[in-house]
């Protein structure tokens, strides 16, 4: 009997493996797999960081919050990302802003325990609008959008932090941090006023490298639409940027000579308001968030020459838009490889929550479709901006 069990047992768990693989959601090596959100609760109250465990198919099932002891705001920029993950060979972290308390948190995803809180300098804050985050393993950026300042902080054992320094940043009519992205020695910024910028990380500090300039799309529109969202390609060659904009446009920066070259625009024209921009794993597929409108989309992109082509996709009505939820934020991806299988979306309402929409692309055409279970609420927050994943991307 017990050898029969046994037996079972094992082919069974041959069978949810095999599932697992098949569909793109190994947990390899016992990693857990999670879609992580800044709830970022407004002052007065306890903000924290929800982990939701990833499943069969994409599906989400909350885990648990872990408390950051502090508040965060409540809303402010769309594509300031409130989160930053690694995970590597040392430690595997979550980061997270509380632009309330002008500080950053970093929670161990083993154990799902507060392993430090860190802070800039003295007039670093970000209570406006939030304080944004990117990484790499050594070190930490965060924008404090109140001031104009990108912190740099050392990564330290037990997922702590070390405030090295900050560097005053700013855009060319005045604007306010609003988003930042890094590859290798490379971080990308835009200002929220048209413009954009990078600078050298290679000795962790911040350097400009003297390219700030006005998007195309900002000059030929007068303003009416500009950089917002970034992505950059795995091998660092192409800046991708999100517009706030009445339509739904997309800029892309040459930046393989060391600085931004002029961007080249693109109009996807399925809705308005491209704030938030994600890549595929596999770089086929350039995700939109769709801000101001009631969908997603989805254009092709060719990574050799850095060009989008195609009409690409766009899903259907997302479910309670306007009822529950009023906006789409940040974007995260179930797999790792291929088309990421599953697009998850931060929605933004009185009532929160994440949309799980099913990724299918083949023969130069995609579609994007709403999983039957989709919206999962985000319980503990009101005003859901930013998500991501882990494990991350690999880029």
């Amino acid at each position: 009997m017990r050898m029969s069990l046994t037996g079972w047992l094992l082919r069974s768990s041959a069978l949810l493996l095999w599932v697992y693989i098949s569909n793109g959601f190994g947990l390899a090596g016992g990693t857990p797999q999670y879609v992580l959100t800044n709830d970022d609760v407004p002052p007065f109250f306890t903000s924290g960081v929800t982990f939701f465990t990833v499943g069969a198919g994409g599906a989400l099932t909350l885990k648990e919050q872990v408390s950051t002891e502090a508040s965060g705001t409540g809303g402010g920029f769309f594509a300031t990302s409130r989160l930053a993950v690694l995970d590597s060979a040392s430690a595997q972290c979550v980061y997270a802003s509380n632009a309330g308390a002008g500080d950053i948190v970093g929670i161990d995803i083993s154990t799902l325990q507060i392993g430090g809180t860190a802070s800039g300098s003295s007039t670093d804050t970000g209570i406006s609008n939030g304080i944004g985050l990117v990484m790499n393993p050594q070190y930490l950026y965060a924008s404090f959008t109140d001031v104009n300042t990108i912190g740099t902080f050392q990564v330290q054992p037990g997922c702590s932090l070390t405030f090295v320094n900050d560097v005053s940043v700013g855009g060319l009519q005045g604007g306010f941090i609003t988003s930042m992205a890094i590859n290798g020695s490379t971080l990308v910024a835009t200002y929220g006023d048209g413009s954009i910028e990078s600078f050298n990380i290679s000795s962790g500090t911040p350097v400009s490298n003297g390219d700030k300039q006005n998007s195309t799309a900002y000059l030929s529109s007068q303003g009416a639409t500009y950089p917002n969202g970034i992505d950059i390609t795995k091998d660092g060659h192409y800046v991708i940027f999100g517009d706030t904009s009445t339509d739904s446009v997309v800029e892309i920066s040459d930046i393989s000579g060391g600085k931004l070259s002029p961007t080249v625009s693109y109009t996807t024209g399925h809705t308005i308001n491209s704030s938030n921009v994600m890549l595929s794993p596999d770089e086929t597929l350039l995700y939109i968030s769709d801000s101001q409108g009631d969908r997603i989309s989805a254009a092709f992109f060719d990574a050799s020459t850095g060009t989008l082509s195609g009409k690409g996709c766009a899903s259907g009505r997302l479910k309670n838009y306007d009822t529950d939820w009023t906006y789409t934020a940040s974007l995260g991806l179930a797999s790792t490889t291929g088309t990421g299988s599953v697009l998850y979306v931060a929605e933004f309402g009185n009532t929160s929550s994440i949309a799980m929409v099913q990724v299918s692309s083949s023969g130069g055409k995609c579609t994007l479709t709403e999983m039957a279970k989709s919206p999962v609420t985000d319980t503990y927050s009101s005003w859901l901006l930013s998500i991501t994943t882990f494990p991350p991307r690999p880029f």
